[in-house]
């Protein structure tokens, strides 16, 4: 019996502020990145500004977007040069290629990744054909 999925999660600092509040950015980003791991995207990514109880002045943003296998969001902290991003996915996926690509992007010079196996005991059942 196998997991479910793989949850990757990255904790990401001292990135470049800048990209930390681009809007256009995350969503390129949680457009894009979809393709680059063969997952299907269920719908466009969901991104807003916003401004929480951490924040000195500048509004951070949050993404999401829905995939087939799961999902896939981005929450930037442009004040403390901070991202929180993470992918959950029943289907496998190359994380070191999403770990290069997603600390790259946001020009991260610290980061902590982090990879659950969710579902142990997720019920599968097998299916088998019948050969002829």
């Amino acid at each position: 019996m196998g997991e479910f999925g793989l949850h990757l999660t990255i904790d990401a600092s001292s990135c470049n502020r800048k990209k930390l509040a681009s809007v256009s950015l995350v969503y390129d980003i949680l457009n894009r990145l979809p393709d680059k791991i063969n997952m299907t995207k269920m719908t466009l990514p969901y991104v807003v500004k916003w401004r929480d109880k951490f924040s000195e002045g500048t509004e951070g943003i949050s993404g999401f977007v829905m995939i087939a296998e799961s999902h896939i969001s981005i929450h930037t902290f442009p004040d403390q040069d901070y991202v929180f991003m993470d992918i959950f996915s029943c289907k496998e996926f190359d994380a070191e290629l999403v770990v290069d690509y997603l600390t790259q992007a946001f020009e991260a010079a610290k980061y902590e990744k982090k990879i659950l196996k969710r579902g142990i005991d997720f019920p599968r059942k097998i299916i088998l054909s019948h050969i002829r």
